[in-house]
């Protein structure tokens, strides 16, 4: 691999440390929507986009879309992209190293002054995690034309709507139509991101190419009981919810460990009123069910609220299921992932196909165009965490694989 490679790629990972500085939080990396931090990354994306030779624009919704001109007139356009918002208490890579690496291949094309046969669409999503809204893949949903305007109306913890926020950001949530992408001259979209699973690492693999993005069901379950003084009222006439809440969550893994290829999360949970010596009587908890297989997801998510009535009924507590958003296994494109896999083996490394058990941005842009993703090996697995780490040997690596598949496509 030759050295401007390896140039390139200590420039991402330089880059990555700077967006890492940009947060709400001194001592951690958070960045929601609509942020001071958030407004601050853009602005500093934006102006290394620009520094590429692009034209750069905010949308209505706060997505930051940086366009590289095609070597002629009434070409078509592909979209590179992910995101760069994060997590709670984040690492540096997931989304923005996305970003930063499709955003280096277009840098060389400008330091080569080259131009393809097509444009390229560099967007740099605002809101995928959904932190501050609890609605994921804001920014891509706009652009695909699926938003629902109802969720403009959700508001965060302190009252702030969604409505609210992307005005104070600069949007337009009267006019977010006007951002949807017009499909008539896409070739398609292709994302880049850290693989947040193990199988790469134990493959010794830098890059894989990813086959299809699991379907998702978020569920909010609620276990309303009676709450009750710690001291005075007897175990057996007790309506506890919180020791109902234990028992689903046990399920939950218990089910997620018997389904080959499911997995089942509990990963928050509100107890009230939440003090010492009060029985609780309400406990709201998130349940998180993918699977590759739609049906099976389905049939788990099914089996599993069965199993919450029924713990609910034995131990005199009403259980109440919500789903939130569900989400189909979404296929990746034939055409485009054999352009991938060709690629990797022109950068010569091996090809190994894995299926994404994380959602993208690239799940809300396959209702408007063909997709691809090319996953980046990260250390341990280890994901939506500070521990988030990743070589620059593999940033090489997946800055050569998508300069090839530039090239493979081009032919």
């Amino acid at each position: 691999m030759d050295m401007t490679i390896e140039a390139t790629a200590q420039a991402v990972m330089e880059r990555c440390d700077i967006l890492g500085g940009y947060s709400e939080e001194p001592a951690r990396l958070t960045r929601r929507y609509g942020t001071p931090a958030m407004r601050q990354v853009n602005e500093r994306v934006a102006v290394w986009m620009h520094d590429a030779g692009m034209t750069v624009r905010q949308d209505n919704a706060g997505n930051l879309v940086g366009r590289y001109e095609a070597s002629s007139l009434g070409a078509r356009t592909l979209m590179l992209g992910s995101h760069l918002d994060t997590v709670r208490d984040a690492g540096k890579y997931d989304g923005p190293l996305g970003v930063l690496t499709a955003l280096a291949c277009v840098q060389r094309l400008h330091d080569r002054q080259q131009r393809l046969p097509f444009a390229i669409e560099l967007f740099a999503f605002a809101d995928e995690e959904g932190l501050r809204f609890h609605s994921s893949y804001l920014g891509s949903k706009v652009v695909a034309g699926t938003f629902d305007p109802a969720t403009l109306r959700l508001a965060d913890t302190e009252g702030v709507t969604l409505a609210e926020a992307m005005r104070a950001f600069g949007g337009n949530p009267d006019v977010l139509q006007a951002s949807k992408r017009d499909d008539s001259d896409l070739l398609g979209y292709c994302e880049v991101h850290i693989e947040q699973g193990p199988v790469l690492e134990s493959l010794n693999l830098p890059v894989g190419v990813v086959s299809s993005i699991a379907g998702q069901s978020r569920i909010a379950v609620n276990f309303t009981g009676v709450a009750g003084h710690a001291g005075t009222v007897p175990m057996s006439l007790r309506h506890d919810a919180l020791c109902a809440a234990a028992e689903f969550v046990l399920a939950v893994e218990e089910l997620g460990q018997g389904l080959p290829g499911l997995v089942a999360t509990v990963g928050q949970m509100n107890v009230q009123p939440g003090a010492s010596n009060v029985i609780p009587g309400l406990v709201t908890l998130s349940l998180d069910v993918r699977h590759q297989d739609d049906a099976v997801r389905e049939q788990a998510c099914r089996q599993l609220q069965e199993r919450a009535n029924k713990i609910g009924a034995s131990r005199r507590v009403s259980a109440n299921w919500q789903p939130l958003q569900p989400h189909r296994t979404v296929p990746c494109s034939p055409r485009l992932t054999q352009l991938l896999a060709q690629a990797i083996e022109a950068a010569q490394h091996p090809v190994y196909p894995l299926p994404s058990g994380a959602g993208h941005d690239a799940v809300a842009l396959s209702d408007l165009t063909e997709i691809a993703m090319l996953f980046v090996r990260c250390k341990g697995g280890i994901s939506h965490h500070p521990a988030e780490s990743v070589t620059q040997a593999d940033v090489a690596a997946a800055i050569e694989v998508l300069e090839q598949f530039l090239v493979l496509l081009a032919k």
